[in-house]
């Protein structure tokens, strides 16, 4: 962001009296372009990627962090600079003699938790490979692979792609990926990002260590700088935000957006303690990231909104699902059937309830995400 925006932005804070200048800049669904405190891990990747340029493609590489460590944030920032330097549709070198095509090495992030099938792969790589628009629908999966070794059959043509959230349930499993992209195996290199290596995995890794404190403060106070008003946050409470999510950037920066949200609720001039520690507790510990919710179908995340929005504790899942299915048009078979399906995904969790001595011992369920981001961000995509 240039100085001017921050200016307007902050000027337009102050005419509105609102403490919150721009709400994605305290999203933990969104990366900066620079991430902070991160210098050696990107001179890692540079060093595994430093074959590109000589014109070769890299060996594979698997990136791995525990949450809220930043992979995603690192390699979608890295891959996005070296994609405006090696990946540009038609670079070409012209004289009045000769015109000399160069090489092109696409560098691409593929988000396993949106792309989660053959067809969304193969459109995904096209997308980003050639300046052609390509079909949503009416073509085959078949069509676009073949489409895809067009693009790449030549030998000036190559791609890195880096496979996020490899590692997640249902998303597109790193082996996966690699039989679909047998095709153009020769012309491409795969980067498995997510908390772990791929099974069995002997290539080389690049680690992500957690945040340390003064690093999250400093991530913490970045986004403050350019999302709140200021005077909005103290620089303790800051502190105190980065004691809370030790280590994990995600916790930390959903508890500062619900923070924020209850505030604006509070019709507030800045986030008070009381805020800070509301927000915290709908930070699950040991939770899951927020973007694995919404990148849920539209239904799965009503139902999910819908069970946030009851008071959970001690309720069987049988009786929540009635619940849900009275607050909407599904029925409660279907409601109880995506209620379980969220659980096996890992945005619920199954707690279990004393048994009545009937028989099997009931269950409840309990979010795993951060509760007031969740409720905001869903509804603004759904509308």
């Amino acid at each position: 962001m240039n100085v001017r925006e921050r200016i307007a932005r902050r000027r337009s804070a102050h005419q509105d009296r609102t403490i919150v200048v721009d709400r994605d800049h305290l999203s933990p669904t969104v990366h900066r372009q620079e991430p902070i405190g991160r210098g050696p891990v990107f001179e890692d990747l540079l060093d595994v990627l430093e074959p590109v340029f000589n014109e070769h493609l890299p060996d594979p590489v698997a990136v791995v962090g525990p949450a809220g460590s930043g992979t995603s944030a690192i390699v979608t920032a890295l891959f996005t600079a070296m994609n405006e330097h090696f990946g540009a549709t038609d670079r070409a070198i012209g004289t009045t003699t000769r015109s000399t095509s160069m090489p092109v090495t696409w560098f691409v992030t593929v988000d396993a938790r949106r792309v989660n099938s053959p067809f969304a792969l193969y459109r995904t790589l096209l997308e980003a490979v050639s300046s052609e628009p390509v079909p949503t629908s009416g073509v085959g999966t078949d069509d676009l692979r073949t489409r895809l070794v067009d693009r790449l059959e030549r030998h000036d043509r190559r791609a890195v792609i880096a496979i996020d959230h490899h590692d997640e349930p249902e998303t597109l499993s790193y082996d996966r990926v690699i039989t679909l992209l047998e095709p153009v195996a020769a012309s491409v290199a795969v980067v498995a990002v997510g908390q772990e290596p791929p099974p069995e995995w002997t290539g080389a890794t690049v680690s992500m260590p957690a945040y340390r404190h003064h690093e999250l403060v400093d991530v913490v106070t970045d986004r403050t700088s350019s999302g709140l008003a200021p005077g909005a946050l103290e620089h303790e409470s800051i502190r105190t935000l980065a004691d809370w999510a030790d280590g994990n950037a995600h916790d930390a920066l959903a508890t500062l957006f619900g923070a924020a949200v209850l505030a604006m609720q509070d019709d507030a001039n800045r986030i008070e303690a009381s805020h800070l520690e509301q927000a915290h507790a709908a930070v699950p510990d040991n939770g899951v990231h927020i973007d694995r919710a919404l990148a849920l179908s539209e239904t799965r995340q009503r139902v999910l909104a819908h069970l946030i929005e009851i008071d959970a504790a001690d309720q069987p899942v049988r009786e929540l699902a009635a619940t849900i299915a009275d607050q909407s048009s599904l029925t409660e078979s279907t409601v109880t059937r995506l209620l379980y399906e969220l659980a096996d995904r890992g945005v619920l969790e199954r707690v279990p309830l004393p048994s009545d001595g009937s028989g099997r011992r009931p269950s409840t369920l309990e979010p795993r995400i951060p509760t007031i981001p969740f409720r905001v961000l869903s509804e603004a995509r759904l509308e």
